[in-house]
């Protein structure tokens, strides 16, 4: 899969990060996470920053998991319509199809528990038995139950996950004849019902924990831009303090100029009486010594 750095162009789209993420090798993981939280705080993106830096490693059988449904996308969603015809089959007892779909249940875990492995191993990863385990026990849970389907589906596992111990181990039966005991099929109903409403209780859990992941990222988002913005009013603040005392400063010099141009002003006016002074005393003094001189003699 290509990569992209995240904030090129400010117009990258994290959740396309975050599912190149989720592909990358667990080994390679943490450095990437890295790289891409970088890139996208560099471009200003500080959001999609902290929802990288929140994304967690992910076991080698949960990136395999999720290599396959990237890599196989049109497998993985047939995989996907299986599981859901298999729980409605076991919601209604159909016997038919569900021994009909738990055969293609088995052949088809199987075998894309082996395309997850090869894929593994093209991108250099190597599974042991137990991971082998854990992605047919994860794509066993896809088909089993709903929840778990929608979070594979997501491309973004981080722990294998586990079927529930109750499917696929109960036989199905035809509908109930007529003459059946009336208390066991009252039994069935109840559990049926159960089942259902703890399947809707599991979907609502779900949604719940989306939201509540929602708000908590959004309650940091906020927090941080408190933060930031009380950062700012305190450096502004600062700011202005520091221009206040350098205008009070710039002030009191502008006085003291002002008072020592008054006084050469004063000085200097000052200065021009007495020259004028002085002038016509000279002017008074030549008078005066050419009316005394005696006339000369040509």
């Amino acid at each position: 899969m290509a990569r992209e750095r995240a904030g090129d162009g400010g117009a990258q789209d994290v959740e396309r990060l975050l599912d190149d993420l989720y592909t990358t090798p667990p080994s390679g993981f943490v450095t990437r996470r890295a790289e891409l939280a970088l890139a996208a705080k560099g471009a200003g993106n500080a959001a999609d920053a902290r929802r990288i830096r929140a994304a967690r490693r992910p076991t080698l059988a949960a990136w395999a998991a999720n290599l396959l449904l990237r890599a196989a996308p049109e497998e993985s969603r047939r995989f996907l319509e299986l599981g859901e015809a298999l729980r409605e089959a076991f919601r209604t007892l159909d016997a038919g199809e569900v021994k009909e779909l738990s055969d293609r249940r088995r052949s088809v875990v199987a075998a894309l528990t082996r395309q997850a492995v090869a894929l593994a191993e093209q991108a250099g990863q190597r599974l042991s038995d137990s991971a082998r385990q854990d992605v047919e026990s994860t794509l066993r849970a896809v088909l089993a139950d709903r929840e778990a389907a929608e979070r594979w589906a997501t491309g973004r596992l981080e722990h294998p996950l586990t079927p529930p111990t109750d499917f696929g181990g109960r036989t199905a039966e035809p509908a109930v004849p007529q003459g059946r005991d009336e208390l066991a099929e009252r039994r069935r109903r109840r559990e049926a019902e159960k089942g259902q409403r703890l399947e809707e209780a599991r979907r609502e859990a779900a949604a719940a924990d989306r939201r509540l992941r929602d708000r908590r990222t959004e309650q940091a988002v906020s927090d941080e831009e408190l933060t930031r913005a009380r950062e700012d009013h305190d450096r502004v603040g600062a700011e202005v303090s520091e221009a206040e005392r350098r205008l009070d400063q710039a002030r009191s010099r502008l006085r003291r100029a002002e008072e020592e141009r008054h006084k050469a002003e004063e000085r200097q006016r000052a200065a021009a009486d007495a020259l004028a002074e002085a002038e016509e005393h000279a002017q008074a003094a030549a008078h005066e010594v050419e009316r005394l001189s005696p006339p000369s003699s040509t």
